[in-house]
């Protein structure tokens, strides 16, 4: 794996991912991803938060393209240290927020909003349409924000009212969530 573009492209990411229950984002699918994203968003200027965040590729790529605040959730105790090592290694520790945690339960209990929210979970994973459900009863998106869930050919949205869009690359598949209803 591999930083695609910005300050730290090129810089390859080698996690110890031996027997790790993560499954990291293919280069070729974050690349195309953050290509659609380019024409979306201005980086410098949005608070992203990566849950599920396994080797950090996604948070560590929005922290390459000059977001000044990513915040990253795993449960998982070595994705945890790893990411604290990597972000030690590029001195980012005041751009890059990490947490240990259950991504329900910290999207349950956190204070922030992002404008910007990636999850990315194991692809067996059976709440996805909770994590929907929490992020749009809290307003955990800032106006004109999005949501996107990575997932595989299993999971269909479009029949949730903020679905905007679907891509895919390879066996990933991506899910655009936007215009969040109004409380």
């Amino acid at each position: 794996m591999r930083i695609i573009s910005g300050k730290f492209k090129g810089r390859r990411l080698d996690p110890p991912v031996t027997k790790w229950p993560t499954r990291p984002t293919m280069d070729f699918a974050r690349e195309a991803l953050f290509n659609v994203l380019q024409n979306q968003i201005d980086f410098e200027s949005v608070e992203v938060l990566d849950l599920f965040t396994g080797t950090g590729s996604i948070a560590l790529e929005f922290v390459s393209r000059g977001c000044k605040k990513v915040s990253c959730v795993d449960n998982f105790p070595k994705a945890v240290s790893y990411l604290k090592k990597v972000q030690k290694d590029l001195q980012i520790e005041a751009e890059l927020q990490i947490v240990r945690n259950d991504a329900i339960k910290f999207l349950k209990s956190t204070p922030l909003s992002f404008d910007l929210i990636f999850c990315d979970p194991p692809y067996d994973y059976k709440w996805y349409e909770e994590i929907i459900r929490i992020v749009e009863e809290r307003k955990l998106i800032n106006n004109s924000g999005m949501l996107i869930l990575e997932h595989d050919r299993n999971q269909r949205f479009e029949n949730i009212h903020s679905f905007s869009s679907e891509r895919k690359y390879g066996s990933s598949y991506f899910s655009f969530f936007s215009e969040f209803e109004e409380g």
